[in-house]
């Protein structure tokens, strides 16, 4: 069977993240691996062709990076810090499973562990599933834990 050395562990630091953390910790220490925290943020190029002005565009996104960057650091500070699991957080702009996809591939990741949000109806229309893309796309072995249906997870179900 094949060692995982590296795990990658996309967040979107909703209340689903913590509830995969114990699955994430659990992997790293079986197999000794290196955790990979990524956050990506959504560019908003889209944007710029209905003439809000890209100064605006630039400076938004500038603060979605700078605010996801201070909030894994603290999300890695009460979930990781008293451990012993390596780990390395990186902020990323751009298409969430674009640079899942590329991420995998620059930092030679082996084992993919993400949770799944039950997204529904119009919200799975607007939004898609990023899980949804990993499991059609992926090159590693993927982990989705739906966080509605684990034992201790969000009791609520999804709005449909």
């Amino acid at each position: 069977m094949k060692s995982f050395e590296k795990i990658l562990f996309p967040l979107d630091l909703s209340e689903i993240s913590p509830i995969i953390i114990p699955y994430v910790k659990d992997m790293a220490e079986k197999y000794s691996a290196e955790v990979h925290l990524l956050f990506v943020a959504r560019v908003f190029d889209y944007f710029k062709g209905i003439y809000v002005s890209h100064p605006s565009i630039d400076q938004f996104e500038a603060d979605v990076i700078a605010g996801a960057q201070k909030k894994l650091r603290e999300f890695h500070e009460e979930f990781f810090s008293n451990t012993h699991i390596k780990t390395k957080t990186t902020v990323l702009p751009g298409d969430i499973a674009e640079e899942i996809l590329k991420y995998i591939d620059t930092e030679n990741i082996d084992l993919l562990i993400m949770g799944t949000h039950g997204r529904r109806g119009f919200e799975k229309v607007v939004f898609g599933s990023v899980a949804e893309r990993m499991t059609k796309l992926t090159p590693i072995p993927l982990l989705l834990i739906n966080p509605f249906k684990v034992k201790g997870g969000l009791s609520e179900t999804p709005e449909a």
